[in-house]
């Protein structure tokens, strides 16, 4: 219990514990050099490894203890321009075609120090950063081919934005007394395809469904859902007595960006009466450029979770969960608290809170990052980003299949090409150890960072091109590197097995 009057612990004067300059002018030269060196930082990137390894005593140097007291505020910039800065994920680099992520953008940066700077709290109220959330969820349902009057909330990224969809399909499904009393007892069905991302599993498992909940149905040799395989699972499980929950068909799966047929699902999905919900963390965005027939029947999702900072190029991190009925969407997540009182006037007054949509009550002003950047490229733009990466992706499909010691495994619905060094002469099991350490190789090269993932039993190089840096000679550096690097490691491993020597001449 707090006493009725605390001693002032810090001496005459409680401003004294202020965080706040004693000096203005020293912080206004120390953040213009922030500034500066960040501008410097992004015009400069394209000449600098895009990746590079951390120095031992780089790495020992974070395992300090605690500071009790502080060394200031120049201090710590140094650190951060000596001990981070260089040694950054990369993915700012206009060769970073690593797992699934964009390159950001500068205006996307400004409004990150703004919102910072300004410090709103997103949970609801009657001030601008609201209005601003509600238009830029708007727009982004517009930018999706999505209905505008859906419901939404921004989020950490695509897998908080599946989980909070599929807790609404839950709740539809199963009825509000699954708030109060917990599941009913009845095994439930979720259905994915087979190249469906990690975090649905997850999903499942937090939603009290279990791991086993979740059908995984084949693919067809695009990788994309098999739509009979789906309605077989769904009869099969009504047979059994086990309760369809809901369908997730992916716009962009992680793997090749396959584009499940959402139209078919969606018919489906209506026939039987299941909740469909479209991941479309990676082309849920299509609808803005020439490729908006890919994902023809987005519209008809009953929620939908979007990414934008991936394709949409977003500062880390922000998602969005569309959600089609609002008053579903409100319903999984409100909750009355005499501290959350609403009212009709002062900075209560607002009539949308975001702390009913979701998890949250405290949260930050992602959206500005997105509004910004909306009203300063225009959405256009982003479109010709698209079509740009998808038509990029087609080139260095190319690249590959032209070059003899090259196998391409896949090339996506999206922006993914996955292929493999596989020269003439080298035993096919050997394959996957040496593509395994070419990659490794061509992160240490600093060259270009890809990632690696397993199609049909091979490992494969994967090349997601999310990144409106990116140029065509890039990819064309890819591949000579790829091919360098490759005939490094089959030397490094031993000559080449697998065919009989040539005869003497």
């Amino acid at each position: 219990m707090v006493p009725e009057h605390t001693p002032d612990v810090v001496g005459p004067g409680r401003e004294s514990a202020s965080l706040d300059p004693t000096d203005w002018a020293a912080l206004r030269a120390l953040a213009h050099r922030a500034v500066d060196d960040s501008i410097d930082h992004l015009a400069g990137r394209a000449d600098e490894p895009v990746w590079r390894a951390m120095p031992d005593e780089v790495r020992e140097s974070f395992s300090g203890s605690l500071p009790r007291a502080g060394s200031g505020a120049d201090s710590a910039y140094e650190d951060f321009v000596t001990r981070v800065a260089p040694y950054s994920m990369g993915n700012d680099h206009r060769r970073f075609w690593g797992w699934y992520m964009g390159a950001g953008n500068p205006v996307g940066n400004i409004a990150d120090l703004l919102a910072s700077v300004h410090n709103a709290n997103l949970g609801g109220g009657d001030h601008a950063p609201v209005l601003v959330e509600r238009q830029t969820v708007q727009w982004c349902a517009e930018a999706a081919g999505y209905p505008t009057a859906s419901s939404g909330l921004f989020v950490s990224g695509a897998s908080e934005a599946n989980l909070l969809g599929l807790a609404v399909a839950r709740s539809s499904t199963i009825g509000p007394s699954v708030r109060s009393t917990g599941l009913d007892g009845r095994p439930y069905a979720v259905y994915a395809s087979s190249e469906v991302h990690s975090c649905h599993r997850k999903t499942c498992e937090l939603l009290g469904l279990g791991a086993a909940a979740l059908r995984l149905v084949p693919v067809g040799e695009d990788f994309t859902m098999d739509v009979a395989a789906l309605e077989s699972a769904i009869a099969a499980d009504r047979a059994a007595g086990i309760t369809p929950l809901a369908v997730v068909a992916t716009a962009g799966t992680v793997n090749t960006g396959a584009v499940d047929d959402l139209d078919a699902i969606a018919d489906i999905a209506a026939r039987e009466g299941i909740w469909l919900h479209v991941d479309g963390a990676i082309g849920g965005f299509l609808a803005l450029s020439k490729h908006a027939e890919t994902v023809r029947g987005i519209e008809r999702a009953d929620s939908l979770a979007l990414d934008l900072h991936k394709w949409m190029q977003a500062p880390m991190d922000v998602g969005l969960v569309l959600v089609r009925d609002a008053a579903a969407h409100r319903g999984t997540f409100s909750v009355e608290s005499t501290y959350l009182r609403h009212s009709d006037r002062g900075l209560s007054g607002s009539d949308l809170w975001y702390t009913e949509l979701g998890i949250a009550l405290s949260r930050g002003f992602r959206a500005l990052r997105v509004w910004m950047a909306f009203t300063a490229y225009g959405a256009d733009a982003f479109g010709q980003v698209i079509d740009l990466n998808i038509g990029q992706a087609h080139h260095l499909a190319h690249l590959v299949t032209t070059s003899p010691d090259l196998e391409l495994l896949a090339v996506g619905g999206c922006d993914i090409v996955c292929f493999r060094y596989a020269p003439p002469g080298v035993q096919r099991e050997h394959l996957d150890e040496i593509t395994h350490e070419l990659t490794l190789r061509l992160h240490e090269s600093g060259v270009a960072i890809v990632s690696e993932t397993v199609l049909h039993g091979k490992v494969a190089l994967r090349c997601a091109i999310g990144n409106h840096r990116t140029r065509t000679e890039d990819l064309d550096l890819l591949v000579e590197t790829v091919r360098r690097l490759g005939a490094e490691v089959v030397t490094d491993h031993g000559p080449p097995v697998g065919r009989p020597a040539p005869s003497p001449q």
